[in-house]
């Protein structure tokens, strides 16, 4: 289990922020809200990602869950051509709309994490903070902060019984 460095340019996402714990019902409303949006739009996407962060002095993991914060993004591949991408994501609500989900929390962003730390992380989410800890050594090994929130690149379904997810982590000089 060894972190990567790798470096992370723009890249253009379906995004609903909010505030709560995994799995919590705001979670998984935005989670319906991405993916109906994203199918209205007929958008080829990546797999669904989350940025996590508190606004607490305490470590995030000793922060009650339902503190955390959260974008959900959900990575397009390409942006239709045809039509303005403002337009196609409104019309992509307006689709989305008669499904009850929350279609009008979904917008659009660009992000760019620049040089990140990367480790695959194999199980449950709970064990997590092992190989965040892994993740932590190797930064501060080659003198790197943290520089952005905590990102998780879900590479299965969040009820996979054998998670896998990349945990990145943007850094910087200390």
């Amino acid at each position: 289990m060894t972190p990567t460095i790798a470096t992370h340019g723009p890249v253009t996402c379906l995004n609903v922020t909010g505030l709560g714990e995994p799995g919590g019902s705001e979670h998984t409303t935005a989670i319906r809200a991405l993916y109906t949006v994203a199918a209205a739009l007929g958008a080829d996407t990546g797999p669904m990602t989350g940025q996590w962060w508190v606004e607490d002095e305490r470590p995030a993991l000793r922060v009650p869950r339902e503190q955390w914060r959260w974008h959900l993004l959900l990575p397009l591949r390409a942006v239709p051509e045809h039509e303005h991408p403002e337009g196609a994501l409104e019309r992509a609500r307006e689709a989305g709309r008669a499904s009850g989900a929350a279609v009008d929390r979904v917008r659009l962003a660009t992000i760019t994490e620049g040089r990140c730390v990367e480790l695959l992380h194999e199980g449950p989410f709970s064990e997590e903070p092992r190989s965040l800890k892994v993740m932590e050594d190797f930064m501060a090994a080659r003198g790197l902060v943290a520089n952005g929130p905590h990102h998780e690149v879900y590479l299965t379904s969040l009820d996979d019984p054998a998670p896998r997810t990349l945990l990145r982590q943007p850094v910087r000089p200390a």
